[in-house]
């Protein structure tokens, strides 16, 4: 399993650092990520928890789903705040995106680990949503570092207002799904609130229209898929 931390040091090692060994070193992180070989720095908010009440087969498959547009959820956030700090030469900035990204591995796991509970299984398009997301996080990166920094403010507040909507979709009988979601959403509320203390510009209302119709694409898609 890897365990992830920031891969590129200070700003001193991160110049010296060839712009082909960067890419080998995310190519290498995408693979982890992607094949589940990655393990969280935190214990599974769900694992004293017993399922007490049996979910019904069609219970089951709902909560699956739902988990797994979670699961694609933080794929995309992986990637995204990878590709931010990919681009970003200030250290402090850099080092925040890192930080982001390694505690959405343990909102990752949790999700897989929920899956595999519910006998279902993440999206087979989860490649497809990597890559797109690291572009986006590099795009955002050239927008400036309040913007770059506003983009993320923006998306964990729309990933929190998602993570609320499936708290009321999931059944209450479901503690050990509600556990894992309700501590993303801590965890979400926190990460934006980090990026706006260190300088977050408000995106554009039309900035945040396209970022709500791209997740509910997304959403849409990797539900059944």
């Amino acid at each position: 399993m890897q365990t992830f931390s920031n891969n590129y040091g200070d700003n001193i090692n991160f110049r010296k650092i060839s712009i082909f060994d960067r890419i080998i070193s995310e190519i290498e992180s995408s693979l982890s990520i992607l094949s589940g070989k990655v393990e969280s720095n935190r214990s599974n908010p769900s694992i004293n928890i017993s399922d007490k009440y049996l979910l019904s087969d069609e219970e089951k498959l709902f909560i699956s789903k739902l988990m797994r547009i979670n699961h694609v959820g933080e794929i995309c956030a992986q990637a995204l705040y990878r590709g931010q700090a990919f681009a970003c030469k200030d250290k402090v900035i850099r080092d925040l995106f890192i930080e982001a990204s390694i505690e959405e591995i343990d909102h990752l796991v949790w999700c897989s680990q929920r899956i595999m509970e519910l006998d279902g299984r993440t999206s087979v398009l989860s490649p497809f949503w990597y890559v797109g997301s690291f572009f986006l996080g590099l795009m955002a990166n050239f927008q400036g570092p309040s913007i770059n920094l506003g983009f993320m403010s923006e998306t964990e507040k729309q990933v929190e207002i998602h993570l609320e909507e499936h708290l009321n979709l999931i059944p209450y009988t479901d503690s050990k799904s509600r556990a894992i979601i309700m501590q993303m959403q801590k965890d979400e509320m926190h990460h934006k609130e980090v990026a706006d203390r260190a300088g977050a510009d408000e995106l554009s209302n039309v900035s945040k229209a396209i970022m709500r119709i791209m997740a509910r694409f997304m959403k849409e898609i990797t539900y059944w898929l």
